[in-house]
């Protein structure tokens, strides 16, 4: 297939244009480059350069392509951001987003698979989470994700505009074959800035409460490898093209880590000390988010084959050491 991935040259991007590309389709990139990095680009890849909010630039990408699909991972992600500036949240995810489904249209272009999130659930109300969980976000990044989750059901029944939302649980990691190393910018998750510590980038971190019912008190989430986010992107497609019909999914490992569980791994890992002080928790921050993945492994056969704890901190030490040698 020939696929148009927004947002292509970011962090997450990056890894799915690999692995589309290993499955032997046609990337075509279109990014801004706000936060996406050239460099984790492969030869093979094009790119334009443009913005989901300008229409002619996604007109221009769009119109000669004769895509067969578009993977839509354009969006702001800092959820306390969301919670300070919603308009700023409004305008780039939804706004943004409406304006790549209209193009998709426009075009021609029948398959959508959109780069969703956990944050539309909110608060758990059960583990493991699944996808029959109520949607109650906590913040407005989450509202911004369920909300184009609706449109696209819409757009689906009236426009047969057919789309995979993936509910990623918490990205990490880096490429396994060392391939993409080109690291995130201002990264606001526990692993990057984990890192940071070990490579003394950043003097020390926070670790938000260990005083949760948790084995050793603090928080757990369930870390899904960014590779094994890839390879979800890719089947998701190839669903939506073969089976002709519209799903929404979560992708987790299904299994939790703490806190002090990936500092320690790091710290082991890199040989380096995680300095980290104990704070006060975070308003609004559960104990323990862990998804079940089974509808993923139902509809696509997808497995999380990185997303074990080891596997994560060392692709991402691997990254980091390579910058820093460079």
């Amino acid at each position: 297939m020939k696929v148009l991935v927004i947002g292509g040259a970011g962090y997450i991007g990056s890894h799915v244009c690999k692995a589309l590309t290993l499955a032997g389709h046609e990337v075509t990139v279109f990014d801004n480059l706000s936060s996406g990095l050239r460099q984790n680009l492969l030869p093979s890849v094009k790119f334009f350069h443009g913005d989901i909010l300008n229409i002619q630039s996604l007109d221009t990408a769009c119109s000669g392509g004769s895509y067969s699909g578009l993977i839509h991972l354009a969006a702001l992600k800092a959820a306390g951001e969301s919670m300070l500036l919603p308009e700023k949240y409004a305008r780039h995810n939804v706004v943004g987003t409406l304006q790549v489904m209209e193009a998709a249209l426009k075009w021609n272009i029948p398959n959508f698979v959109f780069s969703s999130s956990a944050a539309v659930y909110g608060e758990p109300q059960y583990l493991p989470i699944d996808e029959k969980h109520p949607t109650v976000p906590e913040n407005f990044y989450g509202h911004s994700k369920l909300a184009i989750e609706g449109y696209l059901n819409w757009y689906s029944k009236l426009k047969n505009l057919r789309y995979a939302a993936l509910r990623y649980f918490n990205a990490a990691g880096y490429d396994p074959d060392g391939e993409l190393v080109g690291l995130e910018q201002n990264p606001a998750n526990l692993l990057p800035i984990i890192m940071e510590v070990a490579a003394g980038l950043r003097p020390k971190m926070q670790v938000f409460g260990n005083d949760y019912n948790t084995p050793d008190g603090t928080g757990i989430r369930d870390y899904v490898h960014v590779s094994d986010l890839a390879n979800a992107h890719v089947a998701a497609l190839e669903f939506l093209e073969k089976r002709q019909q519209s799903l929404t999914v979560n992708l987790g490992s299904e299994m939790g880590a703490s806190v002090l569980e990936i500092i320690q791994a790091a710290q082991r890992v890199s040989g380096k000390t995680v300095t980290h002080e104990i704070v006060g928790r975070r308003p609004g921050d559960p104990a323990k988010l862990v998804a079940s993945s089974a509808l993923a492994l139902e509809l696509l056969a997808w497995k999380p084959l990185f997303s074990d704890v080891n596997s994560l901190v060392e692709t991402t030490w691997k990254a980091y050491q390579k910058n820093l040698v460079n």
